[in-house]
């Protein structure tokens, strides 16, 4: 079997954003090799995290773009998410909530693991997610 090679945050943008063709050309390529199992692809959830942060913040994608480019990263042939379901889950919320991934992740990983209550002072988001509790400290 291949040796697994990470992927970083900023080969996902070049790839989804196409702001440096050559770049973004690469990236398929690489994307092509995985699919055909010449090389093993792994990465994980604050990859996810930074991601849809950029994808926001510098490039003003909506909600629903970020989630979509978010599920193809994890429908990706040939790559490997960490914690995928957790993910997959957060992305959910993301989008269904518009809350900030990283709450999404945090209410998906707490769903998943059946925890109900939240020490958090960040009402704005988290409120948003039913099911949870939230806790002053």
């Amino acid at each position: 079997m291949t040796e697994a090679r990470f992927v970083d945050t900023n080969v996902f943008v070049r790839y989804l954003t196409c702001d440096d063709e050559a770049r973004a050309e690469s990236v398929r390529k690489l994307l092509m090799k995985a699919r055909d199992g010449k090389v093993r692809l792994v990465t994980n959830v604050m990859v996810m995290a930074e991601l849809a942060w950029v994808l926001k913040s510098y490039y003003s994608q909506t909600d629903e773009v970020i989630a979509g480019l978010l599920t193809a990263v994890l429908d990706t042939e040939g790559l490997s998410v960490e914690d995928e379901d957790t993910v997959r889950d957060a992305v959910r919320l993301y989008a269904l909530h518009g809350i900030d991934f990283v709450d999404a992740y945090i209410a998906a990983y707490m769903e998943g693991k059946g925890i109900k209550g939240l020490y958090s002072f960040d009402k704005k988001h988290m409120k948003r997610v039913g099911g949870i509790t939230l806790m002053e400290p």
